[in-house]
């Protein structure tokens, strides 16, 4: 292989025979008239004229290749006690099955399917049958509420939604159906079926002439060949949510977006085909999309399915145990994952009872990995640990430690370097133009055009897209992100761009507060926002949850925690208030709602998201902050 910075420097000075050469390793259909249509900025084109198919990439051709009886995916369900494997022949034979159903029920190519699923097989074959049949598919998190699903459902149209009876959680069963159901009363559009997958833990009652059984559908349907696509097409719609609220729909590509998941997994991951990859997330999370799914099957990995929880399926040892029984080479998972297993384990005796050794190495990405999460795990695990840097609009690694090149030095609190073809540069936030100097934090943009695999637009709204993403820094894509280049070239993402926070005048990261709490030895996790103040405008507020077993006053610990942030990073931050709470309010994917926790503190009306892992903890921070007197009188 050349190296990263050969390989970087060709991704920004010619994209168009980086990305062709990229683009070897995806079969097609035929061939692309232009790698780049860059006539209509910033609506950039990856691969014009190319026509493929994803499911055909991730699945058929692996079999042709004599990948056929390899594992494709492994099913470990802690919640059912099942482990269960799918060879790539066996994937290809049932997802094919199961597309056929797709088009006996009438829905062809371009038409969108909404999937509401557990993490279960089923969920990636509805997502690789969609794709086998050019339909586009829309994933949201099994388990929304309603309203959430109604706004998606008016907004994607779906002709159809493919669901499960149920989710199930530790010490709770979901039911599915009385969600969808109520979601389609209020939605305007009405999807015309709606399939259910029956699992035996809760089973849907079923409304006559619109909804299917799975199980019915697909022993009566027969296998359906790929449908060739265009590589603009897009392959599938995810939702994130919008400052207003409204959903914005993230479109993804065909094309573009298998190349670049395929070329990350080597570059990136450094997994070659037939090594096991698991990504610990949901397939209702782009993480889950692309790592769960799509980039371990388009290189020919075997990908894991894994339904249950870092802690209490049944203890904070299930990781360790799931690495062990499918010589896992790469576990990629949030940090707050490993804060929950530290906070139950924080001398990593279950680590001890487990053979690690296939495992080579830990990717972190979806909150800000402090160093402390970072020092632990590597001490821990006794593998690299790298933290690296994304979003649901790019779909893959903006910044990363690509290992595929070899190992960088680390530099905890950084994800390292820009991956191949991000242009990264650091804005001045105040006239939206000026680049910033090494080591000044500011607006993090990457210049366009984007590389493949990144957003090209929003679902039927390119006004949202260029308002949300490009108007504000002309020529450059607006991450949200706050952070700085050190001298090195090294990245730093200190914060979301609204959790910097002005302290009489002084622009402070909360994450560079957050490094210093979560460094106290009795912290586990924490989080920082900032709070309204009449006389220095903002003043930053910890929140922190202690590890098992510190049974020390919470005062002392908490005046510990003031002195702490005081000496490291002085009295100009002005934090004097640190909270003890038993628990975070996060989403299901481990990002830590510090905006609703915000609104609390300043007595403003929030709405619970619908993507938070238990709303009974917005309660627990409230009582918290009523005892310390906020909101203030």
């Amino acid at each position: 292989m050349t190296s990263y910075e050969k390989d970087y420097q060709r991704s920004l000075e010619d994209p168009e025979a980086f990305w062709a050469k990229a683009a070897e390793g995806i079969s097609w259909n035929k061939t692309w008239d232009r790698v780049l249509n860059a006539d209509n900025p910033p609506f950039y084109r990856w691969y014009e004229g190319a026509e493929m198919n994803t499911c055909f990439n991730c699945l058929d051709r692996h079999v042709e290749d004599g990948r056929g009886d390899q594992n494709a995916l492994i099913y470990d369900s802690p919640m059912t006690g099942q482990v269960k494997s799918y060879s790539y022949r066996e994937l290809t034979d049932i997802v094919a099955r199961f597309a056929g159903a797709l088009a006996g029920q009438g829905i062809k190519r371009g038409d969108r399917v909404l999937i509401y699923m557990p993490m279960v097989p089923e969920a990636a074959v509805a997502m690789l049958a969609c794709a086998r049949i050019g339909a586009i598919h829309s994933v949201v998190f099994g388990g929304f509420a309603p309203k959430e699903l109604a706004t998606r459902i008016d907004d994607a149209k779906p002709v159809a939604i493919i669901a499960a009876s149920c989710g199930l959680e530790p010490g709770r069963t979901i039911a599915y159906k009385p969600l969808i159901d109520g979601a389609i009363d209020m939605s305007a559009h009405k999807p015309k079926s709606v399939i259910i997958l029956q699992r035996p833990e809760c089973e849907a009652e079923m409304t006559p002439g619109r909804d299917h059984d799975w199980r019915e559908l697909e022993a009566a349907a027969a296998p359906v060949p790929c449908t060739p696509v265009l590589a603009t097409d897009p392959l599938y719609i995810l939702y994130t949510s919008g400052t207003t609220g409204v959903p914005k729909g993230v479109v993804r590509d065909n094309g573009g977006h298998a190349v670049a998941l395929r070329w990350s997994m080597k570059h990136v991951y450094n997994i070659n085909p037939g090594e096991v990859f698991w990504a610990a997330s949901d397939v209702g999370w782009v993480v889950g999309h692309s790592y769960i799914v799509y980039a371990p099957l388009l290189h020919g990995c075997t990908t894991i399915m894994f339904e249950g929880k870092p802690v209490g399926t049944p203890d904070a040892g299930t990781f360790w145990r799931v690495i062990q029984d499918h010589k896992v080479k790469a576990l990629f998972t949030a940090p707050t994952a490993f804060r929950a297993i530290r906070q139950q384990d924080p001398e990593g005796e279950f680590i001890a009872k487990y053979d690690f050794s296939d495992f080579d190495t830990l990717f972190l990405a979806g909150e800000r990995a402090d160093p402390d999460t970072i020092i632990w795990a590597q001490d821990q695990l006794k593998v690299p640990v790298i933290d690296h840097w994304w979003q649901t609009e790019t779909g893959w690694a903006i910044g990363a430690n690509c290992m595929g090149y070899g190992m960088k030095p680390v530099k905890l609190g950084s994800p390292t370097l820009p991956v191949p073809g991000y242009d990264i540069r650091i804005i001045n936030e105040e006239d939206g133009k000026t680049e910033m100097k090494r080591g000044e934090i500011g607006v993090i943009a990457v210049k366009l055009p984007l590389p493949p695999g990144s957003l090209p637009t929003l679902w039927q709204n390119d006004e949202g897209f260029f308002k949300s993403y490009m108007a504000d820094i002309p020529g450059y894509y607006k991450t949200g992100d706050a952070g700085y280049i050190d001298e090195d070239g090294y990245l730093f993402i200190m914060a979301r761009t609204d959790d910097i926070i002005n302290v009489a005048g002084h622009r402070l990261s909360t994450g560079g507060m957050e490094e210093v709490l979560a460094s106290h030895r009795d912290v586990a996790e924490c989080a920082v926002i900032g709070i309204q103040d009449k006389l220095k405008g903002q003043i930053p507020m910890g929140f922190v949850v202690l590890n098992a077993g510190v049974n020390r006053p919470a005062g002392e610990i908490e005046k510990e925690l003031v002195a702490l942030v005081r000496e490291k990073i002085g009295p100009v931050a002005a934090f004097k208030i640190a909270l003890i709470v038993k628990r975070l309010p996060k989403t299901r994917s481990g990002k830590i709602l510090r905006g609703v926790m915000r609104k609390i503190a300043d007595g403003e009306a929030y709405n619970a998201p619908a993507t938070i892992d238990d709303p009974a903890i917005l309660t627990e921070i409230t009582e918290v902050l009523a005892a310390a007197g906020y909101p203030a009188k």
